[in-house]
């Protein structure tokens, strides 16, 4: 049993809010998270959304809900049942006291329809996401087989490499052919699939709706479509560019990642080693992992972004804090890594306080006053 770091945050929001929401993608351990807290919890009651048993339950919500008032009630995928979020509102502005409920859902409450006007005010929200370096406390020599698997726990924790690839391609499946539709979306199975799949082959590149469109044959708002309903259901980033207050022609497009890096290699065939290594996608993969464990690590203390000029000038990551750029972090899967000119005008047209430039060797190392070459670990360690 690994505990999840994110346990303490959520407690403690429970200890301050009525209603606290734990958001993620499917299989990233929310409800094994749930069902820890329940231990500081001995009177609470569980109720899981796909059980029909569970769902007759709430024929009557207002008055199942009144009846256990008294209880911290935690309910699993929630976004099946949006109707719920006036009752809670209703109940919980009746009695404001801490600990009412704990939803947990597998959808942004933005794509949810209603939740986030209905309860607003009234909810804090954390999400989980799959196993990070920091999480698992690994070094750097040993971070490659969660590159590999990615953080979903049943891929990480599979001792073979092939059980873990039939794991994600089961994921896959199941998101495409159920995950989907129980949200009222119509979208076929295998054209999400192809998308998914064109979006794999791109990672880390700058987002086209007319050519991604043109490659699926529908028309750009639908490629668009189905963009959004991959970041909504915290499959995929959108990793947006910063605008700074200078005059320069800037890139407005985002660029895209499969958020987890096991997902993204299953999507490509990518089975061990060897074909990752050898593969053309490798520095995109490597460049995606690490964006996701900055970004988990310094939530809530920075906000993440890319920089790009019309001229080439390009940052791989920035941490803005207050609008104000402070951090730059490129990343090279290389033992010798090289910047670019583009990276340093970019560094000081910013005039970032930080550079740190993320590598795949052991050595920590100045390349320049304000800019240090460090495995991903030690960079880590500085926000811990």
């Amino acid at each position: 049993m690994i505990k999840r770091k994110l346990q303490k945050k959520v407690v403690s929001s429970l200890q301050t809010f009525p209603v606290v929401g734990l958001v993620g993608s499917r299989q990233a351990g929310k409800t094994t998270l749930a069902k820890s807290i329940l231990k500081d919890y001995p009177n609470s009651l569980y109720l899981d959304l796909e059980l029909p048993s569970d769902l007759n339950k709430l024929q009557n919500a207002e008055l199942y809900f009144q009846e256990n008032s008294s209880r911290l009630i935690i309910i699993d995928e929630v976004q099946r049942m949006p109707e719920l979020f006036p009752i809670i509102r209703a109940l919980v502005d009746q009695d404001r006291r801490s600990a009412r409920f704990l939803i947990l859902g597998s959808a942004s409450p933005v794509f949810v329809k209603g939740t986030s006007e209905s309860l607003a005010g009234r909810i804090i929200y954390h999400e989980l996401t799959p196993f990070s370096i920091d999480e698992l406390g690994l070094a750097s020599g040993a971070m490659n087989e969660l590159w590999l698997k990615g953080g979903y726990p049943l891929s990480y924790l599979s001792e073979d490499l092939n059980h873990s690839f039939d794991w994600r391609e089961s994921f896959i499946k199941t998101y495409l052919e159920q995950d989907i539709p129980q949200l009222g979306l119509r979208i076929p199975a295998i054209q999400l699939r192809r998308f998914w799949t064109i979006l794999a082959n791109n990672h880390g590149k700058l987002w086209n709706s007319s050519q991604i469109a043109l490659t699926l044959g529908v028309s750009a708002p639908t490629a668009k479509n189905y963009l959004d309903i991959l970041t909504d259901t915290f499959i995929v980033r959108q990793l947006m560019p910063f605008f700074p207050n200078i005059k320069k022609r800037l890139i407005k497009s985002s660029k895209t990642y499969v958020k987890d890096s096991g997902l993204l290699h299953a999507l490509l065939g990518i089975k061990n080693f060897d074909q990752l290594f050898g593969n053309p996608i490798a520095g995109f993969s490597y460049e995606g992992f690490i964006i996701e464990q900055i970004i988990e690590k310094t939530r809530g203390t920075f906000d993440p972004y890319f920089y790009r000029t019309g001229a080439g000038a390009e940052i791989d990551l920035l941490l803005v804090k207050n609008n104000v750029p402070e951090i730059a972090v490129e990343i090279k899967f290389s033992l010798e890594p090289l910047l670019s000119k583009g990276f340093w005008i970019s560094f000081e047209d910013l005039k970032c306080r930080k550079g740190f430039v993320i590598y795949p060797g052991k050595d920590v190392y100045s390349i320049h006053d304000r800019v240090i070459v460090t495995p991903i670990d030690k960079f880590l360690e500085l926000y811990g």
